[in-house]
């Protein structure tokens, strides 16, 4: 069976180089780096990228225009739609995804093609564990037919559901820093986190080597905040990016998918007059 053509049930979220080796002719390998200071991702890209990879633009892609929906609002569909066309990403492409940073950004593209139930997965390690050759003439592809879905509402939280009160567990996944208020970034609009929320840093789910540590040890660090495969989850960040990859990972360790609040920390923190936590 050629595991590329599979459904997304038997496609974990993480995959590692091996397969990757094995499926490459079969699948579209996308590259998803992208900096918060403002440094090209694109740029990055053509000094070396994966054998075959295309760019993902996430400003353009992956993430509507900053407003009062946060820094990174989730695309309208059929923006969305069309950048997977134009990157030859179609209905039944499956894609593996990552970047420089652990597979923290490449889990946005990630977590929308799931949600939207494409066959999608992020390389383990990200460009750290690729050992082979690198290119630096840029793919261009052919494009392909992606239909336009509806984000569905079953994955996503809003701010409504963060001001009532949701139901389950609301986890932040920035740096501890950031949560407890000890720094504060020129993006966040005060210091703090959402009342209530706990920290499960996104990062912390990396080993030293940029891989994802064994997922026995993924359940533990969510144990430690009490959430468990029967736990609701609402997963954040500073603008819905790098909260993806706390998603990506439960669903790997076998807790379930949660839901993703895109808004994030640059959108509930943009009113005053919503309380902030420290500490």
């Amino acid at each position: 069976m050629d595991d590329s053509r599979t459904t997304q049930e038997d496609l974990p979220p993480f995959i590692d180089t091996a397969w990757l080796e094995a499926h490459r002719s079969n699948v579209v390998t996308a590259d998803v780096r992208w900096y918060l200071d403002g440094a090209s991702g694109h740029a990055a890209y053509d000094r070396g990228h994966l054998p075959d990879a295309v760019f993902v633009d996430l400003d353009a892609w992956l993430s509507g225009s900053s407003g009062p929906h946060g820094l990174n609002p989730l695309p309208d569909s059929e923006v969305f739609a069309h950048g997977m066309s134009s990157l030859g990403i179609g209905d039944d492409t499956t894609v593996i995804a990552y970047d420089d940073a652990g597979g923290v950004i490449a889990a946005r593209l990630v977590w929308m093609l799931r949600a939207l139930g494409h066959r999608a997965a992020l390389l383990d390690g990200g460009m750290a564990a690729w050992t082979g050759p690198l290119e630096t003439t840029a793919v261009k592809p052919t494009p392909a037919t992606f239909t336009p879905s509806p984000w569905p509402e079953a994955r996503l939280a809003q701010l409504e559901d963060i001001t009532a009160g949701a139901a389950g567990i609301i986890v932040d996944a920035r740096n501890a820093d950031r949560f407890d208020g000890s720094l504060q970034l020129p993006t966040d609009p005060q210091a703090g986190h959402i009342p209530g929320a706990v920290n499960v840093p996104c990062r912390g789910n990396l080993a030293p080597d940029g891989r994802l540590r064994p997922i026995a040890e993924v359940r533990q660090a969510f144990a430690k905040v009490g959430i468990d495969d029967s736990t609701a989850v609402i997963s954040y960040c500073g603008s819905g990016v790098t909260a993806c990859h706390n998603l990506l990972a439960l669903e790997h360790a076998g807790l379930g998918r949660g839901r993703l609040y895109a808004g994030g920390w640059s959108e509930y923190g943009a009113e005053p007059r919503r309380r902030a936590e420290l500490g």
